[in-house]
């Protein structure tokens, strides 16, 4: 039997679609020590992207994101062969 897409199954099978548009940038290796250094706080990356983005365009209230100990993902990165 052959599945035919129409459009009421793409429309089922689509995942959520998320209130913000996703937006690109091209870095390098550094995006590797950030995640490690990220997740050392019990972060996600794009929480921590949008909080600097709020605290660099000076937005009420916003506060510059606070930085882990270098100590833990400098070791992890180690570890795991770094980036």
């Amino acid at each position: 039997m052959t599945q035919v897409a129409t459009p009421e199954y793409s429309r089922a099978m689509s995942p959520n679609q998320p209130r913000t548009p996703a937006r690109q940038m091209r870095i390098g290796s550094e995006w590797y020590d950030f995640d490690l250094a990220v997740k050392a706080q019990g972060s996600e990356r794009a929480a921590v992207v949008r909080a600097f983005i709020d605290w660099y365009i000076r937005r009420p209230g916003a506060e510059l994101p606070e930085r882990p100990d270098s100590a833990y993902w400098h070791s992890a990165e180690t570890e795991t062969g770094g980036a």
